[in-house]
């Protein structure tokens, strides 16, 4: 299942990306793969993740993972700002 997340983010960029890449072995927890991430070109106050997730379930756990949880906040995003997209295969 692939999936499109954005988000606001507070701290910049640069933080939210550092942190971003720094998770990666949480991410292979859940079996969460990264196939793109980025900003548009006019805000870097707004960030997107193209993810693909072995499931609906899997990602609802990985949402609810508190440390996870925590590390998103740390890298600024704003959690009340996000949205996710589920893409059709």
């Amino acid at each position: 299942m692939k999936l499109i997340i954005n988000a606001e983010i507070t701290k910049g960029y640069e933080t939210w990306k550092n942190l971003f890449l720094s998770v990666d072995h949480v991410r292979k927890k859940y079996g969460i793969k990264v196939l793109a991430y980025g900003h548009p070109k006019e805000n870097e106050g707004k960030v997107y993740q193209v993810l693909e997730v072995p499931s609906m379930e899997t990602m609802q756990d990985a949402l609810k993972d508190q440390d996870l949880a925590k590390l998103r906040t740390d890298a600024g995003v704003n959690l009340d700002s996000q949205e996710v997209v589920f893409l059709v295969e």
